[in-house]
């Protein structure tokens, strides 16, 4: 569906606008009732019309549901999942469209704007990227589900047109782009999505922190050792190339004060719900286990990256994506203290005397 027709379609309130993907995912979706009938990843992307990538994202955005294979096979696909896929109305470029994706060229061709102007929107948030690719210098490069930007046409047709808003204005003046940071959050978000189990979740939130930050909130080396080793990857893994790979790793790690704050107050109250759970297993709690090696102590040379000192919440984020793992206050020391805010405050005390 192009922007024109999103639009003709809102104003016969024929049109259900979609909110920026946030609740594209609220459902992965149950998989079907248990059964033999399954077929591997490319016979089900062929039988639906998809290309291999195309197929993988619809996996990601919960659209298509995989079945697990004992022993950590590749996913396969039941066929009545593939069946219920068929017979959904438009099949099969109904399917087709709610995957498609575009870069800056063409996402702007479609909203009917310059390509700047596509560009600073997405800086300013209006549209999180849904996935990437590195070009021939390997710069990252962002793709936009098609689908969500004519939805962003239809909520917000006065950001198309006319002059910039002035808060907004000033965040991109400032240098502002939070392309990465919304990637980062949907990600995030959709791995959650797709387990209950509270060391995953831990491990899921703890991804999003460097070593340095990830090793004051969780002092124990044997709970660091096992949130790698639960931590869910993608369906499909992770890029195949190894530059694709480094800047995954790198786009995956908050960058921004704030946003690192958030990460670790949603990791100290998860962490806190996984150890109400079980305790992370030590050597020789379960024989049959390998126990990954516990990593070593952070060195003091590389210390992590400073972060405001604040006494307060910190300011909700732009992401609606961004949610705070839970609300009550974890037992033991308060919350700030156990994330390092007491001890960084005394040392700037002691550098600025």
């Amino acid at each position: 569906m192009t922007v024109k027709e999103a639009i003709r379609a809102r104003a016969e309130g024929t049109y259900d606008i979609q909110d920026g993907g946030e609740g594209r995912d609220e459902g992965v979706r149950t998989p079907p009732a248990p059964s033999t009938a399954t077929v591997a990843a490319g016979r089900a992307a062929q039988e639906l019309g998809l290309r291999r990538g195309e197929f993988e994202l619809a996996v990601h955005l919960g659209l298509i549901a995989v079945t697990a294979q004992p022993g950590g096979g590749r996913p396969r696909v039941h066929q009545r999942e593939i069946a219920r896929l068929r017979e959904e109305p438009g099949f099969p470029d109904g399917l087709g469209e709610r995957v498609r994706t575009v870069g800056t060229a063409e996402g702007a061709a479609l909203l009917g704007i310059v390509p700047a102007r596509f560009t600073r929107l997405t800086r300013a948030g209006c549209v999180s990227p849904v996935t990437f690719y590195l070009n021939r210098y390997r710069a990252v490069v962002w793709l936009y589900l098609a689908d969500e930007l004519a939805s962003f046409a239809v909520r917000e047709p006065e950001l198309l047109a006319g002059r910039t808003p002035l808060g907004m204005r000033t965040m991109l003046e400032a240098g502002g782009d939070w392309r990465a940071r919304n990637w980062r959050t949907q990600r995030i978000d959709r791995l959650l999505n797709r387990t209950d189990d509270p060391w995953a979740r831990a491990a899921i939130e703890a991804s999003a922190l460097d070593s340095a930050h990830l090793a004051e909130v969780v002092e124990d080396p044997y709970e660091r050792a096992y949130l790698v080793r639960v931590r869910p990857e993608p369906v499909f893994g992770r890029p195949g190339s190894v530059a694709a790979r480094e800047t995954m790793g790198e786009l995956m790690l908050a960058d921004d004060p704030d946003e690192i704050l958030w990460r670790r107050i949603n990791l100290t109250l998860t962490l806190d719900r996984a150890r109400e759970d079980r305790p992370a297993p030590r050597p020789g709690d379960d024989p049959g286990a390998r126990m990954a090696p516990a990593p070593l102590p952070v060195p003091c040379a590389s210390p992590p990256r400073p972060l405001p000192v604040v006494a307060t919440a910190p300011p909700l984020p732009r992401s609606s994506g961004e949610t705070l793992s839970g609300g009550r206050e974890p037992g033991g020391k308060r919350l700030l203290a156990r994330l390092g805010w007491r001890r960084r405050s005394e040392e700037q005390s002691l550098a600025d005397g």
